[in-house]
């Protein structure tokens, strides 16, 4: 099993930044791509990020230039910088990987909350 752990989450005024971060521990081998989602309260988890293996990434088009994804495969890391932040960005981020190529996901961490006000 693949465990996540992510911080880096709280409340900021608009146009400030933030920087999240998740951290996999157990069966890292498995892991495959890593990405970011979001849930507002009474939605579906939307996909913010992903990258692979290799450095290549995917961004919503609702945060392209603002936010950017990155990983750190020998700290078995993913981290999301979050910058020109927007109160319509405030929900709960979650961090999850993709397990042995199989094209799902694989694990969720807890997830971090991310307040932005106006």
């Amino acid at each position: 099993q693949v465990q996540l752990v992510e911080s880096g989450g709280g409340l900021v005024q608009a146009g400030g930044s933030l920087r999240l971060s998740c951290a996999a521990s157990g069966n890292i081998f498995r892991i495959n791509d890593m990405g970011w989602y979001l849930q507002a309260p009474g939605k579906q988890r939307e996909l913010v990020a992903a990258i692979t293996r290799g450095g290549r990434t995917n961004y919503a088009h609702s945060v392209k230039e603002r936010f950017t994804i990155s990983r750190d495969n020998a700290k078995n890391t993913v981290y999301l910088q979050m910058n020109s932040l927007k109160p319509e960005d405030t929900a709960v981020y979650y961090c999850a990987v993709d397990l042995d190529g199989l094209g799902r996901i694989g694990s969720w961490g807890q997830g971090t909350q991310v307040t932005v006000s106006s």
